[in-house]
């Protein structure tokens, strides 16, 4: 995993430099998104990895995958992974590229998960709090995990929050021990 992040990390820099020059960091990060998504599919992915399928034929393929809505730089950056062989590690190319991106926005991807849904003033309240607390931007997605029994688990980047009831049980027991 760290390998393919190492290997990966050229190239999003790279897609995050040329965004900001057309300023579409939202088109780029779409279309990174899209690809890395295909690739994961098991049959793109056998695809890919094949020493059977030519390049010219795997970048074709690749190229309209992007459809209509890819640029001229977006089709370049595909070729180059093709002939460099890295379009099996688009899943981390896209997310060092989000990662990059919220940085230059300001902003901060935060997953909630829940045992219940959240209500609106909820939700408002933890963005709320968090904006106050990270000082930039919250981007909330809401997650229900059954699992949990109650409360919530909040994860920001590298950052996580655990106000889980089972990870409270868990702790119990081991004091209990």
């Amino acid at each position: 995993m760290s390998e393919a992040i190492t290997i990966a990390r050229p190239y999003a820099q790279a897609a995050f430099e040329e965004a900001q020059i057309l300023s579409d960091l939202k088109g780029w990060a779409e279309v990174l998104t899209s690809l890395a998504e295909a690739v994961c599919y098991p049959e793109v992915r056998a695809v890919v990895a094949s020493q059977q399928v030519a390049k010219p034929q795997l970048e074709s393929l690749m190229v309209d995958l992007l459809g209509s809505q890819a640029n001229v730089q977006q089709r370049n950056f595909v070729r180059i992974l093709v002939k460099n062989q890295r379009l099996l590690v688009l899943p981390e190319i896209a997310a060092i590229f989000e990662n990059l991106r919220a940085e230059a926005e300001k902003t901060v991807n935060v997953v909630v998960d829940s045992a219940f849904e959240l209500s609106a003033v909820q939700q408002e309240k933890i963005v709320k709090s968090l904006k106050a607390r990270m000082g930039r931007e919250i981007k909330l997605v809401c997650k229900i995990n059954k699992e949990l029994l109650g409360g919530i688990v909040i994860r920001a980047g590298d950052k996580v929050i655990d106000g889980s009831a089972r990870t409270r049980l868990g702790e119990m027991a081991k004091a209990f021990a």
